[in-house]
């Protein structure tokens, strides 16, 4: 039968599923990036993104398209990391605001919604670029719109959309040169495509088992009371202390008088009784003072396996320890936040994106006053910003994302913030981020600053040494896993097999006539006395170069290097 129109039960359920598919798919898109380096984080990012909003969906009891409009926008845009997580949320932005009017989505305000969403996706990036997720988006949306003048059945006429934009995502390598080098399709389309795949399959009937995703938060805590009636129960109000668990495996007959019997006896020694009989296994579940009753009584049926007892007056007193310390740390925030704002309100403050302790001492010597841990393996949202926005007191705030995945995530928190001039910098680099800081000027204006600011960080030559994670071919250069490689501003400058070497190498190749400074960052995973010996040799081999050794203290990245 076809399927006409869409409440918004149902669109609330399709939402779930497809979240839920990009969830399980996650990995395998990661798997998909185009450098073969271990951060690859499309799909981590994309599954946070909607995951955030999904949390939101799923509360909502009584669904109207307005209210899941609200939930899936607000949700995605908050939630959203990287650059991938930014235009996912932009495609739910736009879509959204197109049927948010509606009561009933049909094939005609589906295709007026795909073509919303990727008119707003291409809106949010100032410089689009084909053979990417948008690529993808634009696709369907073109094709739904020429399928809906004769085809009024979703079923139908998503299927032929679907396909289309397979292929679509298919043709993603011939766009970009560097996906067909590297034998990979668009990891962005391809989580996309997951996305409504997960959706469609919700509509259809084939994802029935939809799973409500619940409130990861939990109740929140306040520094008068933590608010859950279990934590002010005093251990004496625990009638049974012990939860005991087993399963038999049954030798003698049991039958439903035998399993009658059995649950009395439980009963007679205990509560929260769950006794399930299965073939020829029995699952037991009792809160007892005497777990050894249970045990006995259990073996006359069989042998017993997966036994687990659980004390539960200490871990409430351990709860209630922890809940203490909660409290005590929540009432030293609070403290801490009154402190912030009774002082009075600067002119300039400084948000910098970071990793390493190393790297965030840098910055905080620089003059940032909030550190957002994150970076190549886990992109900040842009609740993080908002977050980070909110601690900062001052007039003009200064954002440096220091990774080109995490620019759009701060250009849309700054789209988000009302009460404060939000600058963003467009730092690539943690070497960008900290000439741009060095460069500001207190007194002139925002404007003149970031101008300066942004000029200045476009001298430097950054550089990042790690390890490749697979076997591939890009920048015309054979990488093996397990290969050392020098990834510059452009693309992979070095590969080899020791780090020093690698990391001398991709030096040598940003070098040139003008250079002045060569900074040299190490990581968690090097020596001191491996980044000095590396130092010593890049200062004799550049002895009219300034030098400076600094531990960074980041992961996954042996060295970061800059020269200016």
């Amino acid at each position: 039968m076809a399927i006409k129109t869409i409440d918004a039960g149902m669109l609330q359920k399709m939402f779930l599923s497809g979240a839920r598919r990009i969830e399980g798919k996650k990995e395998w898109i990661n798997e998909l990036n185009v450098f073969p380096v271990p951060d690859g984080d499309t799909g981590t990012n994309m599954s946070l993104t909607i995951m955030a909003a999904a949390k939101e969906v799923s509360q909502i009891t009584q669904p109207t398209m307005e209210n899941l409009s609200k939930a899936i926008s607000m949700g995605a845009l908050r939630g959203a990391r990287g650059n991938s997580g930014v235009i996912l949320s932009q495609l739910f932005r736009g879509f959204t605001k197109e049927i948010k009017e509606y009561s009933q989505i049909n094939m005609s305000v589906m295709a007026d919604a795909f073509a919303r969403a990727a008119e707003t996706a291409y809106k949010a990036v100032m410089k689009p670029k084909e053979g990417t997720i948008l690529t993808v988006a634009r696709g369907m949306a073109e094709k739904i719109e020429e399928v809906a003048i004769d085809c009024d059945d979703l079923e139908e006429g998503l299927k032929e959309v679907l396909e289309y934009g397979d292929y679509v995502l298919s043709q993603t390598p011939e766009l970009l040169p560097v996906l067909k080098q590297a034998g990979v399709v668009d990891s962005g389309g391809q989580g996309l495509m997951e996305v409504l795949k997960g959706c469609y399959d919700c509509l259809i009937g084939k994802e029935t088992d939809i799973e409500i995703i619940p409130d990861a938060s939990g109740a929140k805590a306040s520094a008068s009371g933590i608010g859950a009636a279990s934590e002010n129960i005093d251990t004496a109000d625990i009638k049974f202390g012990y939860c005991t668990e087993f399963i038999i495996m049954l030798e003698k007959e049991f039958n439903e008088k035998t399993e009658h019997e059995f649950k009395e006896y439980l009963a007679s020694i205990g509560d929260s009784i769950v006794c399930v009989w299965l073939d020829d296994i029995v699952k037991v579940h009792v809160h007892t003072n005497d777990p050894g009753l249970a045990i006995q009584k259990g073996l006359t049926y069989g042998s017993l396996t997966s036994m687990k007892i659980d004390n539960m007056r200490e871990e409430h007193h351990e709860k209630v320890i922890k809940d203490a310390q909660k409290v005590a740390a929540m009432q030293l925030e609070e403290e801490q936040e009154k402190a912030r704002k009774a002082q009075p309100r600067k002119e300039s403050g400084f948000i910098s994106v970071s990793v390493g302790q190393g790297m965030n001492e840098i910055f905080k010597g620089l003059g940032v006053d909030y550190i957002i841990e994150g970076g190549q393996t886990m992109n900040p949202s842009t609740e993080d910003m908002l977050n980070a926005i909110d601690q900062v007191n001052a007039d003009t705030i200064y954002i440096l994302p220091n990774n080109k995945n995490i620019i759009l995530a701060a250009q849309q928190a700054q789209s988000l913030t009302e009460d404060k001039n939000i600058v963003v910098i467009p730092s690539k680099t943690v070497p960008q981020g900290i000439t741009a800081l060095i460069n500001f000027v207190p007194g002139q204006s925002a404007d003149d600053n970031a101008q300066r600011m942004t000029q200045e960080m476009a001298n430097v030559k950054s550089g990042q040494v790690t390890y490749a994670v697979r076997d591939t071919v890009i920048d015309d250069k054979t990488i093996k896993e397990g290969n050392i490689m020098g990834i510059g501003d452009s693309g992979i400058l070095s590969v080899g097999e020791d780090i020093s070497q690698t990391t001398s190498d991709l030096i040598d190749a940003m070098m040139d006539e003008d250079a002045e400074l060569i900074s040299i960052y190490y990581g968690a995973d090097v020596s001191r006395e491996d980044a000095q010996a590396l130092a010593a040799a890049v200062e004799e081999k550049y002895p009219d170069c300034d030098v400076e050794l600094e531990n960074g203290g980041q992961p996954i990245y042996y060295y970061i290097v800059s020269v200016e």
